[in-house]
């Protein structure tokens, strides 16, 4: 029996021996596809004295070990050290280009070092994937560079969207004196412009500055009125200005500092001391990078690695640079081998001459053309930095992180993307980033402080700001100023400074300001608005208040609020005497060819009538000179309507009608006008334009000190013929004289003093057109100020509570003392026009009745027509025929004289047999046309009365006995 323990023994031999042969087989085989692979020579230049340069050489070695895991190409790597030298970063360009003859190279990481590399790869056509983030180095310029990491003008949005979620107008950038600091100048403040604001000032710090220089540099920085900071230093530069700014008193309540992407990526490098001391509060942007797996597998095994190669720095963490670095050469080794294997050829040496330099001994890639046309638009997705995406061989941004400093860490307070802008949270959705809540999380500012900075302060360390106020000795509604005998201080009032005082009250902080005259009235040189507001200009005030209307000009040079009161230019003039007191008003209310119309219509019509009822009507008949004055009598008496004509003809009755439909609108309009003109009180101005003015060579009035005067200039107002004044009772004076008596004809102002004038003076003065827009009173601050934004929301809240109508009615009153010149009425003349559609009806009604008589007439004379007569002997034919009297023989022809027999009988009883009293009315039929309700014309010695009076009633009854 054989023992057990043998046979184990055994057995464990041979697998030991079988695992062995195995292992021996994998490893030969390993190391025949090893020699087998092609090999690819790429040069990596990096800072090794650097933290982020031995970040990126653990992330590069580890990267290529991944790829060649499973690759079809070697990627064999030359790394050389730059020694934070430029000099050397060129050095070791050469030798890699010219002596290895490598087919690509990663790095340099520093700007100025990458900006003479990237020249001998376009000279090589070797391909250059640097990490550099300077916006100086052009991607489109040079075609053989690629950018392996964002450049750093692609946060100017991220940052100006801060600057505008808390309203911030202007920021101070503090940068460092190189190319990575200057870089970003111009597109930051591009990025602000779009959101309308700016950068006050650029402290530019070298990266060799003492700290002396660095705190007089803060100091300076203290002593201006901006209190948003932007810092875009590296993070050793930044651990010393922030210790410094901190001994100066800058990180307190009230500042605001932003750090940029490359700084708050590379936290982990600054002392954990000096942010625990110095940087509490500080906001940060640094680029997203989504959490996976595979980054925190990573990460663990670049802990591992990196400790190994680097056991003495045990605190520096995985950057974004490393991450960057990882997926350059990852994208790298697939072009290569996309490229292919039987591409890759050494580079071509130029023909070799004697005395020849390094550059001219490079030669040129063969394949380089092919591979930067592969690593032109790439994408690696996901990468460990998230979508590695290669477009025209730029990274495309990703969204940023905001993150407030708080402890010896960071908080995420928000995110920005460049379609979405500032989010509180970003979600992830397949493809698509979400965000939502568009506001920032809870921030602690620096002093440890939650209220949001307002961004500015006043410069003056405790110093009030010197307000400019005019002084002008009139016109003290709008602004007065008051000097304390004892004190000498001055204050302000009027309606300006009211304003102001209610407006600053309504600011959110406290504006400490001194009131300073500014002398226009007494003023011996003559000063203007325009000069007080240039004090702001050369920094003798800082602010202008009053009555300082907002002109294109000055805007020029000062910043305007919004304005607290509308203002427009017109003139005022004196009234016209009363027409009232004009012995001939009453011929005003008709223009004069509207009398002469109507005249001519009141023939036309009389003459129509007389042709209509000459033949069938006595009354219409007779001698020459009665039938003429029939014609006037009857046509002028229907103004009146008082004819008593008895009318036969149908044709007459429908001329009539409508004439004197005509008439009652005549009179009516008549007797409107000529009522409104005697009852109602007439403001007509002695001028109506002010080119009249200029035409009659009058005197023009202005207000002293005013711009009113360069308008009036503007308009061709000769300077000699321009006067001006202080106060109200001055205007009053000068209206009142005239410009043949010192005076003026006309006073030009603005709408605000003109309204105050008339308020006192509208039964005297009238205002005129045309009306000059202006833009209104407002203040003035220096271009550029910060309080303009804040005053101007403080204006609008003013005038929409009633604070503002407490001071209007505290300097102006309610003007209820003098009506309103807009109610008052200004008659006019009625003119032709508006009677010409009834005169036009009126002469085609009579015109279409003459002509049908006339026709009806020659058919029924048609006999004299047809002889052989002369026409001469016709015509009189025809006249004697049309002055004969008509023989009217039926019932209707004779019905009217058997009613006038009747009549004659009725009026001969009732005088024998009753005495009727001469005012007694009596009903007359049949003896014209009606007009109103119930009443005939009169007839001689009668008047009319209502039907069924029993006057009426007996005479009835009398003509119908008979």
């Amino acid at each position: 029996m054989h023992n057990p323990r043998c046979k184990f023994l055994i057995l464990f031999v041979q697998l030991v021996s079988i695992i062995s042969f195995c292992d021996y087989v994998i490893r030969i085989r390993g190391e025949d596809s090893k020699h087998s692979a092609v090999k690819v020579d790429v040069g990596i230049i990096l800072d090794l004295e650097t933290e982020v340069g031995k970040v990126m050489h653990i992330s590069i070695l580890l990267a290529l070990a991944d790829y060649h895991s499973r690759g079809a190409i070697r990627i064999v790597p030359h790394i050389r050290d730059s020694k934070k030298d430029d000099v050397e970063a060129a050095s070791a360009a050469i030798y890699l280009l010219k002596d290895v003859q490598v087919q690509a190279i990663f790095g340099p990481q520093m700007s100025t070092q990458t900006d003479f590399v990237i020249d001998l790869g376009e000279r090589v056509r070797v391909p250059i994937i640097s990490p550099a983030t300077s916006p100086s180095l052009s991607v489109k310029e040079n075609h053989y560079f690629i950018r392996g990491a964002l450049p750093s003008s692609s946060q100017t949005k991220a940052i100006a969207a801060i600057v505008k979620n808390y309203h911030w107008r202007e920021v101070v950038v503090i940068y460092e004196e190189s190319p990575y600091g200057t870089g970003i100048l111009p597109y930051l403040t591009d990025a602000l412009l779009e959101i309308n604001a700016f950068v006050s000032y650029r402290s530019g710090i070298s990266p060799s500055a003492n700290d002396d220089q660095i705190l007089r540099e803060l100091y300076k920085l203290k002593t201006m009125q901006t209190r948003v900071f932007i810092v875009h230093t590296q993070e050793n530069l930044a651990s010393r200005l922030f210790l410094k700014a901190k001994e100066a008193g800058m990180m307190n309540s009230g500042y605001a500092w932003i750090i940029t992407d490359v700084l708050t990526s590379l936290l982990d490098l600054v002392d954990t001391s000096v942010i625990e001391s110095s940087m509490q509060g500080v906001l940060g942007i640094k680029s997203y990078v989504p959490r996976s797996n595979e980054r925190d597998m990573f990460t663990k095994r670049w802990r591992k690695r990196f400790r190994q190669e680097y056991p003495d720095m045990d605190q520096v963490e995985l950057n974004i640079f490393g991450l960057w670095a990882y997926d350059s050469i990852t994208i790298l080794a697939e072009a290569l081998e996309k490229v292919g294997t039987t591409s890759i050829q050494k580079l071509r040496k130029p023909d070799t001459r004697e005395n020849i330099t390094d550059l001219d001994a490079l030669g040129t890639s063969e394949v380089g053309s092919l591979l930067i046309h592969s690593l032109t638009n790439t994408e690696l997705k996901p990468g460990l930095s998230g979508d590695f995406h290669i477009v025209s061989r730029e990274l495309q941004p990703s969204p940023y992180q905001i993150v407030n400093i708080i402890g010896k860490g960071e908080k995420i307070v928000g995110f920005w993307t460049e379609k979405d802008g500032i989010s509180h949270k970003l979600k992830t959705n397949g493809k698509t980033a979400i965000t939502n809540n568009k506001q920032l999380g809870v921030i602690i500012w620096p002093g440890e402080s939650t209220d949001v900075p307002r961004g500015w302060e006043i410069p003056t360390s405790g110093k009030k700001l010197r307000i400019g106020v005019p002084d002008k000795g009139g016109l003290e509604q709008f602004i007065k100023v008051v000097r304390d005998p004892k004190t000498q201080a001055v204050s302000a009032t009027g309606f300006g400074p009211d304003v102001f005082k209610e407006v600053i009250l309504s600011l959110p902080y406290a504006v400490p300001y001194d009131f300073v005259p500014f002398p226009i009235a007494h003023s011996p040189t003559s000063q203007n608005y325009d000069d007080l507001v240039n004090k702001i200009t050369s920094k003798e005030y800082d602010a202008v208040v009053g009555d300082v209307t907002i002109l294109a000009s000055r805007s020029e040079h000062v910043d305007f609020t919004l304005p607290f009161s509308e203002s427009s230019i017109s003139a005022v003039v004196p009234v016209r005497n009363d027409d009232r007191k004009n012995a001939w008003i009453f011929l005003k209310p008709l223009k004069a060819e509207l009398w002469i119309a109507t005249g001519a219509f009141f023939v036309f019509i009389g003459f129509v009538v007389w042709v209509l009822e000459h033949r069938v009507n006595k009354e219409f008949r007779g001698p020459k000179r009665k039938q003429v004055g029939m014609i006037f009598w009857f046509s002028f008496s229907t103004l009146v309507f008082a004819h008593k004509e008895k009318i036969t003809s149908n044709l007459s009755r429908f001329v009539l009608i409508v004439w004197v439909f005509v008439v009652l609108v005549l009179t009516s309009s008549y007797t409107a006008s000529l009522t409104s003109m005697l009852t109602v009180q007439q403001l007509q101005p002695t001028v109506t334009d002010l080119n009249d003015l200029i035409k009659n060579g009058e005197y023009v009035g202005y207000q002293k000190g005013s711009f009113v005067k360069d308008v009036l200039t503007r308009m061709k107002f000769d300077s000699s013929k321009l006067r001006s004044y202080r106060t109200l009772e001055e205007y009053d004076d000068a209206l009142s004289r005239g410009s043949k008596n010192g005076g003026v004809g006309a006073i030009v102002d603005e709408l605000p003093y003109l309204r105050l004038f008339l308020n006192k003076n509208c039964r005297k003065y009238i205002m005129v057109g045309p009306t000059y827009k202006a833009a209104g009173f407002g203040f003035a601050f220096p271009k550029g100020s910060p309080l303009v934004p804040d005053v101007s929301r403080a204006v609008l809240k003013v005038i929409e509570g009633d604070a503002m109508n407490e001071i209007i009615q505290k300097w102006f009153g309610n003007e209820t003392e003098c009506p309103k010149q807009d109610g008052m009425a200004i008659a006019s003349s009625l003119t032709l026009d508006s009677f010409k559609g009834l005169f036009l009806i009126a002469g085609v009604s009579a015109g279409s009745a003459l002509l049908l008589f006339f026709l009806i007439f020659l058919y029924q004379n048609r006999e004299i027509l047809a002889t052989d007569d002369s026409i001469r002997k016709k015509l009189c034919s025809i006249a004697e025929v049309f002055d004969s009297e008509r023989d009217n023989s039926n019932s209707q022809s004779t019905k009217p004289s058997e009613g006038n027999e009747s009549l004659t009988a009725v009026f001969a009883e009732s005088e024998a047999s009753t005495e009727i009293s001469p005012n007694l009315p009596l009903q007359i039929p049949e003896i014209g046309i009606s007009h109103g309700l119930g009443e005939s014309p009169a007839t001689e010695g009668f008047s009319t009365t209502e039907p069924g009076t029993p006057v009426h009633e007996t005479m009835s009854g009398k003509i119908e006995e008979r």
